[in-house]
């Protein structure tokens, strides 16, 4: 995986009134894996039991002194059988964008829905990788609606975005 993803800047001539959008960097701020009840997790489950797996997923940002944004993506996951836990992965995954030409009453979305957009392909990938390192099957977390996460946490009065600079 590149530890640096761009998209082409746009063709604005010096004018920042044009929309514009790129991924300066992405990396993982923080990842954890837990396997407790290791080896014994790894076995078959004898009894069947299928595992409960809960998902947690959190969005922020924040406008930087030097005019770019870091927004962090913030996944989690827990697989129990029964009462016992099988794994705990966390991670916070972050990317470093500059966005210019957006209007001040749209950057919030941008940064809350488009942005965690670009990191959530390869966080999925190191939650994947990670589960299976530690012995399961890859877990691939389905496709997140970003849009509805973010509107929920709106009407919650928590939109994960700290002010422009």
């Amino acid at each position: 995986m590149s530890d640096t993803v761009t998209t082409p800047p746009a063709e604005t001539g010096g004018d920042d009134s044009q929309p514009g959008f790129r991924i300066l960097a992405q990396f993982v701020r923080d990842l954890s894996f837990e396997n407790p009840q290791a080896p014994e997790s790894l076995r078959s489950d004898s009894q069947g039991l299928q595992p409960q797996i809960d998902i947690g997923v959190e969005m922020n940002a924040r406008s930087r002194p030097d005019g770019l944004f870091e927004v962090d993506l913030k996944l989690n996951a827990q697989a129990k059988r029964g009462e016992s836990i099988a794994f705990h992965v966390e991670l916070l995954y972050g990317g470093l964008f500059q966005i210019t030409g957006i209007p001040d009453e749209e950057m919030e979305v941008v940064l809350m829905v488009e942005c965690p957009r670009f990191l959530f392909p390869f966080a999925r990938r190191l939650i994947s990788d990670v589960t299976a390192e530690g012995g399961f099957p890859p877990f691939q977390l389905e496709p997140i609606d970003f849009a509805g996460v973010y509107a929920a946490r709106k009407a919650q009065g928590d939109s994960g975005f700290v002010g422009t600079a």
